[in-house]
């Protein structure tokens, strides 16, 4: 369940307004939507391309996409405003997701979110001075049989105690 976390690549500090996707890119979302009856329905996925490659879904991405797909930018915005897994700032390197639904807090992710706080500098939304977490509240990241869990980038960590949590994050700000 645990590994190595890779850090998310620097995203730009700011993305131009007229974002042009290259031809890699151009060739991800074409497979991708070879996938779907209809281009609007690779939404979530074409999404996911975007955050993976910059980091972040910034202004500039999302009206890219929407023009890409044909969709209307207060659609995309919609969208990535919804789901709660796209990142509408840029984050750190490294994305601290802690689920905090009731079967967590029974484990103890009350004690390692005022840990988190108190160590970071920051509540949940918030990035540490550094620049190196960014602090997320989730709803369930379904593992529950080992909890308390947090997802850092796209890995999980489960069972914690303030000693784990701490060697981990001792560990990502090293690498």
């Amino acid at each position: 369940m645990s590994g190595p976390a890779a850090p998310v690549a620097s995203p730009p500090a700011g993305q131009p307004a007229g974002l042009a996707f290259d031809a890699a890119m151009e060739s991800e979302i074409a497979a991708i939507l070879a996938r779907y009856p209809r281009p609007g329905a690779g939404l979530l996925p074409v999404l996911w391309l975007c955050q993976r490659r910059w980091g972040w879904i910034s202004p500039a991405a999302m009206s890219a996409v929407a023009a890409r797909l044909g969709l209307a930018p207060a659609f995309v915005e919609g969208v990535v405003s919804f789901y709660t897994m796209f990142q509408r700032r840029p984050p750190g390197r490294f994305l601290l997701q802690v689920c905090t639904t009731l079967s967590c807090q029974l484990c103890g992710t009350g004690e390692l979110v005022a840990h988190l706080k108190r160590r970071l500098g920051v509540d949940f939304g918030g990035t540490s001075a550094d620049g190196a977490f960014t602090l997320v509240e989730v709803q369930c990241l379904g593992a529950c049989g080992e909890g308390p869990v947090i997802q850092v980038n796209d890995d999980y960590y489960g069972d914690l105690t303030v000693e784990r949590l701490d060697a981990i994050l001792d560990r990502l700000a090293a690498s």
